[in-house]
């Protein structure tokens, strides 16, 4: 599974070309990518960017057990987590989940399953800038 499962915390730009070569497989019928990206507005109101800090140590290896979680729930051909931390602006890339299998729906099975336990168990947190000048701790995203 090792080979097959690409898991990253990074401050980098994340490049959906790169998830999408990493699950390109001859057996594979199709590949499933999310990106999820900021938008300009949140239930607060009017948003400039956001930062997202993260428990680093820990965090690559929440993510590597979602990914063995997802390979023993569907038979996937290969995966890619990666999230970003630090300031992002609008627009920007904060977190790829990318799942390649036989048949589609494994593949959208399993990327919803993937970002749903990303947001619930991975320790990251993210803090929305608002166009009001304050700033706050978005709980439970």
């Amino acid at each position: 599974m090792r080979d097959r499962l690409l898991v990253r915390l990074t401050s980098e730009p994340l490049d959906p070309a790169e998830a999408l070569a990493f699950v390109a497989d001859p057996g594979a019928g199709g590949a499933v990518l999310f990106a999820g990206t900021v938008r300009d507005h949140s239930e607060a109101g009017a948003v400039t960017g956001l930062s997202y800090e993260a428990w680093e140590e820990r965090a690559e290896g929440v993510m590597a057990g979602i990914g063995a979680e997802l390979f023993e729930r569907w038979p996937l051909r290969a995966v890619v987590l990666l999230h970003r931390f630090g300031d992002l602006a609008l627009g920007e890339t904060s977190v790829l989940v990318c799942c390649s299998s036989a048949h589609r729906a494994e593949a959208f099975e399993a990327a919803r399953h993937g970002i749903e336990r990303i947001k619930q168990e991975v320790p990251i947190w993210k803090k929305e800038h608002l166009a009001a000048g304050e700033a706050r701790w978005v709980m439970g995203s």
